[in-house]
């Protein structure tokens, strides 16, 4: 029986698992993004997602930490210098696993785990202004707080989500220089005025 036993152990010994996961790691800093099969993809989420959360404070203490999983120097100062800055604002989820179909020669599940915060496609870096935005515990004072403001205030207006889009172009609105069109108007009113007396 395995009652409790959670660990995947990818039909492999501890040292070769442990060996698989740290090339795996230091392959998915590399290179962000790297393609397996579904049960490696689901071990390494485990694996490499505690190592992003040390990476988020630089001390010499949690860098040897992380070396003593990943056993590589360039991996480790690319996880602390670039991947870190990224997921700075993230409180964790670092990983995301897209399932690909199965491969022809054995039928084992592929799957593509990456790093959120560098695919540029689904979040155009939307979540670090969303972590950084939201930053709430769950308490009962503050909540029921800010619930009941509104309630008062009957003249509260529901506005539709603003896209990215419609936000950037708003700011681009707010940032152009204002054009002065009230007094060329003014001044063909007085015309007109003059006009007809």
């Amino acid at each position: 029986m395995r009652h409790g036993d959670k660990i995947k152990n990818l039909s492999r010994t501890k040292a070769h698992r442990e060996a698989l996961l740290a090339n795996l790691s230091n392959q998915l800093i590399e290179h962000k993004r790297i393609v397996t099969t579904l049960a490696k993809a689901k071990a390494l989420r485990v694996f490499v997602e505690p190592l992003i959360t040390k990476s988020k404070e630089n001390t010499t203490h949690q860098r040897r930490i992380v070396f003593s999983h990943l056993q590589d120097k360039e991996a480790v100062k690319e996880l602390f210098d670039n991947v870190a800055a990224k997921v700075g604002g993230r409180p964790g989820g670092y990983t995301r696993i897209i399932k690909l179909g199965i491969r022809p020669g054995d039928a084992a599940e592929k799957a593509m785990i990456e790093l959120v915060d560098f695919n540029e496609i689904y979040g155009n870096n939307v979540g670090e202004e969303k972590a950084a935005a939201k930053k709430t515990r769950r308490r009962g004072g503050s909540a029921k707080k800010a619930t009941a403001a509104p309630a008062e205030n009957a003249e509260v207006v529901a506005e539709a989500p603003v896209t990215a889009e419609e936000a950037k172009a708003e700011e681009v609105v707010a940032a152009a220089p204002a054009v002065e069109e009230a007094p060329a108007q003014e001044t063909k009113e007085e015309g007109n005025e003059e006009a007809k007396a």
